[in-house]
């Protein structure tokens, strides 16, 4: 599968180390975004529930349907749930959407006198905070180098490149029409997740849409993670492709690792803005900015010395490389 690819061809320019590096990073990025959803999906049963549960037992709940989604072998089994999710989550948001924009005022915002949104096109936050929220929007749009595992089980390699562009417009628009929207009507009092801001009835509606997608998305991220790893753990032996009980106890076993470890850091770190900030400065910026980069720079070093146009291509990805870095450095 790519992921190993990705370690493999970092391991081309850094050598063994290197690839193991990036091989823990794509392990350390599926575990904060699965932390970042067992978070997200336990809100969401609080949300729905009137029952005084512990918010523990909706997290521990969430990581079995999690981890049920993410045990499922391949992705072509993966790819009707999918569909589903998507569709789920996607008239949620919609839902949602629609929602804030007939509420007098946001959920978080004081019920009662005058209130400012403080909405403004050009904000001036700390450079804790600026980050923050950068970190939180990049991470939306730079999950690109998690679509690599689906291009080894396309029946049709050749489209990949046609999807990723389809894919990238559509979650494009999606993203800028509903954020354009949210924030014109909820401003600064948007609540974290945001479906807590169209008022305790929509919520609960917009959340009993979105849970299937949540469960599946999330899933489908730790399943990439756990393949990961399958591969690494039985990549020399017969039985990565055999249906043994060694088969199926690493990869159920892995599964299990990897969604204990998710639950605990979503104990231990229970605030969605700061899983996915951490995860986009750690995980995310290097495998959509820096890496990328230093590839194009390795397979095309000739660049340096070629003619204006090579010369500028060459130095626009190591601006690229630099902003990668930067971002991973304040981002942390």
């Amino acid at each position: 599968m790519l992921c190993v690819a990705l370690a493999d061809m970092m391991g081309h320019l850094w050598g063994r180390t290197g690839r193991e590096i990036v091989g823990v990073q794509i392990i350390i990025a599926q575990v904060l975004i699965s932390a970042a959803g067992i978070v997200t999906t336990a809100t969401a049963f609080n949300a729905l529930s009137n029952h005084s549960a512990c918010t523990v037992i909706f997290a521990l709940a969430s990581t079995i349907l999690i981890t049920f989604c993410s045990s499922i072998r391949t992705f072509s089994r993966l790819g009707w749930l999918t569909w589903f999710g998507f569709a789920t989550f996607f008239i949620s948001v919609f839902v949602f959407t629609v929602a804030v924009t007939q509420t007098d005022r946001p959920a978080a915002a004081p019920q009662t006198g005058d209130f400012d949104l403080g909405w403004k096109p050009i904000a001036y936050p700390s450079f804790v905070v600026g980050m923050l929220n950068v970190m939180n929007t990049f991470i939306s749009t730079s999950g690109s180098s998690m679509f690599l595992p689906v291009i080894a089980e396309m029946r049709r390699p050749q489209d990949y490149r046609k999807a990723c562009l389809v894919a990238g417009f559509i979650v494009g628009a999606i993203y800028l029409s509903f954020s354009v929207v949210i924030y014109r009507y909820c401003g600064t009092w948007l609540s974290v997740p945001a479906f807590g801001s169209a008022g305790p009835l929509f919520k609960k509606i917009a959340y009993g849409l979105a849970l299937p997608g949540l469960v599946i998305g999330v899933g489908i991220y730790q399943h990439v993670a756990a393949k990961y790893a399958f591969v690494r753990i039985l990549r020399d032996s017969k039985h990565l492709q055999s249906n043994s009980l060694v088969h199926w106890s690493t990869w159920l076993g892995i599964n299990i690792v990897l969604s204990g470890a998710a639950f605990i850091v979503a104990e231990a770190v229970p605030i969605l803005n700061y899983l996915l900030g951490l995860a986009a400065a750690i995980c995310f910026a290097p495998f959509s900015l820096v890496f990328p980069a230093l590839l194009y720079c390795y397979d095309y070093k000739g660049f340096r010395i070629g003619s204006l146009a090579e010369k500028i291509k060459y130095a626009l990805h190591v601006l690229i490389v630099l902003l990668g870095l930067y971002m991973v450095v304040s981002g942390m």
